[in-house]
């Protein structure tokens, strides 16, 4: 899969197959969690992981492209920073699944209260005791 840059010609679509694309890695999911604290080098990044300064490079490139971070610009530091537009996108496009499960759970409510009302009403089935 070939991600380009966020803002570039891209489709939503192709957008959003980026963003679930980055969010697929636990390792790129954590460093969007530290981000989301306030911005940070590659070097305090790369700290909690047993990994190379260039496997870290290689997770934030990804999470760039996706458009899920950026690059700022502090004296020498280039700390990334956390862009949030693409997980708005991505939590309005669950928002209609999220929707028709929440229907579908209501419906199963009303099922089994209509059971169990259809249930007290007949009594206690022969032999159940206490």
């Amino acid at each position: 899969m070939v991600m380009k840059l966020r803002g570039y010609g891209q489709s939503a679509q192709a957008r959003l197959d980026a963003t679930f694309a980055a969010l697929a890695d636990p390792t790129r999911r954590a460093i969007l969690a530290r981000l989301a604290t306030g911005d940070a080098s590659v070097a305090e990044l790369a700290k909690p992981f047993d990994m190379s300064q260039p496997a870290i490079s290689k997770h934030l490139r990804v999470l760039e492209r996706a458009g899920l971070i950026s690059r700022g610009r502090d004296a020498q530091r280039r700390p990334r920073r956390l862009d949030a537009q693409p997980l708005r996108e991505a939590d309005d496009w669950l928002e209609k699944y999220r929707r028709f499960w929440e229907k579908n759970f209501e419906r199963l409510d009303e099922l089994l209260q209509e059971l169990k009302s259809e249930k007290t009403k007949r009594g206690r089935p022969k032999g159940e005791s206490d």
